[in-house]
């Protein structure tokens, strides 16, 4: 596979990951949006020098409208599967989730606050189902090998799971990570994105497990 394809390979799936992440919608947040905009952290709780962003989405779009398509896997729906299970049961409207993207050097990390809770039974048996996969362009590639472990964590109410693919021989990783807090729920994804911009250097999956474990707690506080 050229450098170039597998580019495009992690492009895809990096869409096929954020789709269907909820939808934020601008404006004067109401309950329960006024208690999301509290519990969500914001610039202020991460180092200086770190980039931090809120995301607003087009509601008007759907989940993952406007987004590259996903991939084809075998078994059916894997490289999308997690995200998939999370927009099949999701609550939409103003103040049903915030989502925010934090970059540092070496990690891309995209968390969500929801004002609902997530089927973490369900996840739990999508990861299983699809602990080895191969996506595919179309099928008549080989497929790309991917694999999702479920990793341990010391909130022991939290699912956090890596997911790599094989590309050109080298591993890819990315993590995930779900967790209910009360009635509501925090999840988030993180990409091992270089930016020698940013004078804070990450180490995953550490400081991802970090800012989870930090929003949760935020949630729980309020």
């Amino acid at each position: 596979m050229t450098r170039r394809r597998a580019s495009a390979v992690l492009a895809v799936l990096l869409a096929a990951a954020l789709a269907g992440c909820g939808q934020v919608i601008t404006g004067t947040p109401t309950w329960p949006g006024a208690r999301l905009e509290r519990a969500v952290l914001t610039a202020a709780d991460f180092p200086p020098g770190v980039q931090y962003d809120r995301i607003a989405t087009d509601p008007t779009l759907g989940d993952g409208g406007g987004g590259l398509p996903t991939m084809l896997s075998t078994p059916e729906g894997c490289s999308d599967g997690l995200t998939k299970t999370i927009a099949d049961s999701a609550e939409r409207g103003t103040g049903s989730a915030a989502e925010y993207v934090v970059a540092y050097d070496g990690a891309r990390v995209v968390m969500t606050v929801l004002t609902w809770r997530l089927d973490l039974g369900e996840l739990a048996a999508t990861a299983e189902r699809c602990a080895h996969f191969k996506a595919f362009f179309d099928r008549s590639d080989p497929g790309i090998p991917i694999t999702t472990i479920k990793l341990d964590t010391p909130r022991a109410d939290a699912l956090v799971y890596q997911q790599t693919m094989r590309l050109n021989n080298v591993d890819n990783s990315v993590y995930f990570s779900f967790e209910n807090v009360g009635n509501m729920a925090v999840f988030g994804i993180v990409f091992p994105t270089p930016n020698p911009s940013i004078s804070v250097k990450a180490s995953l999956p550490q400081t991802f497990l970090d800012i989870a474990a930090k929003q949760a707690e935020r949630v729980e506080s309020d």
